[in-house]
């Protein structure tokens, strides 16, 4: 007899129940890849991912989210996901990072869902945005956003054995890095600039063999909190700091009890050691292939499913018939 007193953690199986959900949101966004309407392409997908969460085993609570429920029709913050059964959880999830990217048909674009138990979660309150920097497991002693970039670069080159030439920095392309991009070059290092997508970026700098050693710059807090899931599992380090975008928000995270200096780490802004993660690719990137249409009403998609508390990575490839789908959903996978 199972003794329902004691707290259920998350089942290994919501591993393959999330894929089942960024699938869905993947194929419905892609199908407006390209056509310059980035609000229906993230409607599309939030209506997607939507509809597959409703069917999962899980008491879920959207603690990163599309909002507030009366700015976002969908996936709001507070909302109430799942089917009501244990395990009780935190879900943060961003039906689809990069509407711009996908609204121009450009790399990157990602549909992504992270998952924790319950009350494990960092809530960023009334900060936006927040200071990252993020590298792979042998340089995560070396991240510091109390000392120059110049100086991260500099130790990173010299524990890799390389010249801080081969160091290479992923950067959003914003006005507010402009002084942190000349610190980056003037060291020597590579810039390499991204329109959108530091959710993507931040894989790209943890993972293995890629082109990518650091990500550094000011980015959405809700997909810092994304990424230090993905990053749990993956392996590597994210570290972040609150940044107020004026003095009212600061006063207000001040008034809330946050630490405007204090850097957060994966295990503060992901508490739990059992977490998941998903993403699967909209549009081609480095981190996933897109979705692509193969003929016959089928499409391909590939994704990254994670787990922490076991260090499983899968990459999953998969072909969808989409009038199946739609037939089983009610809902337009593309």
């Amino acid at each position: 007899m199972t003794d329902t007193t004691q707290p259920q953690h998350p089942d290994r199986n919501l591993a393959l129940e999330l894929v089942r959900v960024t699938e869905a949101g993947a194929l419905a966004a892609s199908r407006l890849v390209g056509r310059g309407d980035k609000e229906a392409a993230d409607q599309a997908a939030v209506d997607a991912m939507r509809h597959m969460l409703s069917s999962v085993e899980m008491d879920g609570v959207v603690v990163i989210g599309e909002g507030e429920k009366d700015e976002a029709p969908m996936l709001y913050n507070g909302e109430e996901i799942g089917n009501g059964r244990p395990p009780r959880v935190d879900i943060a999830v961003d039906p689809l990072e990069g509407t711009t990217l996908t609204a121009k048909g450009m790399p990157s674009a990602l549909s992504v869902i992270a998952l924790a138990e319950r009350g494990t979660m960092f809530d960023p309150g009334p900060c936006v945005y927040m200071e990252k920097l993020a590298g792979g497991a042998d340089i995560a002693d070396l991240l510091d956003l109390d000392v120059g970039i110049d100086e991260v670069i500099a130790k990173v080159a010299e524990r890799r054995g390389i010249p801080t030439g081969d160091v290479t920095v992923v950067v959003l392309d914003r006005p507010r890095h402009e002084e942190g991009i000349a610190a980056i070059r003037d060291a020597g290092a590579r810039v390499r600039l991204i329109s959108d997508g530091d959710v993507s970026a931040a894989l790209l700098a943890v993972s293995e063999r890629t082109p990518v050693d650091l990500l550094w710059g000011i980015g959405g807090t809700p997909e810092g909190v994304i990424a230090a899931a993905a990053i749990k599992c993956i392996g590597g380090q994210l570290v972040g700091r609150l940044w107020p975008r004026d003095d009212a928000e600061r006063q207000a995270a001040i008034d809330a009890g946050y630490d405007l200096d204090r850097q957060l780490t994966v295990d503060d802004l992901v508490r739990s050691d059992d977490c998941f993660f998903s993403a699967t690719g909209v549009t081609d990137g480095d981190v996933l292939q897109g979705v692509r249409y193969v003929g016959g009403g089928r499409a391909t998609t590939e994704s990254l499913v994670m787990r922490s508390r076991s260090g499983t990575v899968r990459r999953i490839s998969a072909t969808h018939d989409r009038a199946k789908l739609r037939n089983i959903a009610g809902v337009r996978f593309g």
